[in-house]
């Protein structure tokens, strides 16, 4: 009797842990493909869940955040997917590559051309997205889940710091300390040596090898001369030797 209890009060703690937790890895989230630093580029997966048993998700819309617009937003092409992308004119134009941006993307909708995203499984929707903004720690993206049966889903609500995450939270995206090089790192053309810097590095690493040829030179015609040297000390000690047996 104890022992089928036990079972059951440990099948309800199990039950109920799965269904505390589900919602952790439900949730449409946004995460780097690698870094995504401030003032840089970055590629970024929208991961997008399908919760139901009974129907697919045949459309997200993802809003992106107007109090930090980004000039450059390219999704990657999505199999069984058609991508929209919504600009609109912006309230203040922001400066990107020195030149003024008055309209940004504020929005990309995916629609399921085919079965969508079927219970059991969950797809990423890769966009790259740029330049990211220096004065920000992490960027909030609302997203709208649709289901074939007509069901929304709001992914809207924002975290906030020391509460609880809400029921519905919004995809959060985390920026990293700024690299040096925005872009990525690579041979540019102010890199490269002029022809002049060449000859002026080829003359300069000429004249340092000279003395080393020269070093070498009379390093050789000491040495020799130390062998000689040597071979007459030995010779005179021999003949001396000699001399004294002689005498003897």
């Amino acid at each position: 009797m104890k022992a089928s209890r036990l079972a059951a009060a440990g099948a309800v703690a199990v039950s109920a842990v799965f269904v505390l937790s589900t919602p952790c890895f439900a949730h449409v989230t946004v995460q780097p493909e690698g870094t995504a630093a401030k003032g840089g580029y970055a590629v970024v997966d929208f991961k997008v869940p399908n919760e139901r048993d009974n129907a697919s998700t045949t459309k997200l819309e993802v809003s992106f955040p107007t109090e930090h617009p980004l000039s450059s937003v390219m999704p990657e092409p999505v199999p069984g997917w058609e991508a929209k992308v919504t600009k609109s004119t912006l309230d203040k134009p922001i400066e990107a590559h020195g030149q003024q941006i008055t309209e940004a993307v504020t929005k990309v909708t995916w629609t399921a051309d085919g079965k969508g995203i079927e219970p059991g499984y969950f797809q990423k929707f890769p966009v790259s997205v740029g330049a990211l903004p220096e004065d920000a720690d992490e960027l909030v993206f609302k997203a709208i889940q649709t289901y074939s049966n007509d069901e929304v889903v709001r992914w809207i609500e924002v975290p906030q710091e020391g509460q609880e995450e809400p029921e519905n939270p919004a995809p959060v995206l985390e920026l990293s300390a700024a690299e040096d090089d925005h872009h990525g790192s690579g041979s540019t053309a102010s890199d490269e040596p002029s022809d002049d810097a060449s000859a002026a590095a080829a003359n300069t690493t000429a004249e340092a090898a000279e003395p080393a040829d020269s070093t070498d030179t009379t390093a050789r015609v000491l040495g020799v001369v130390g062998i000689v040297v040597g071979a007459a000390g030995v010779a005179y000690g021999v003949l001396a030797g000699r001399r004294r047996d002689t005498t003897a």
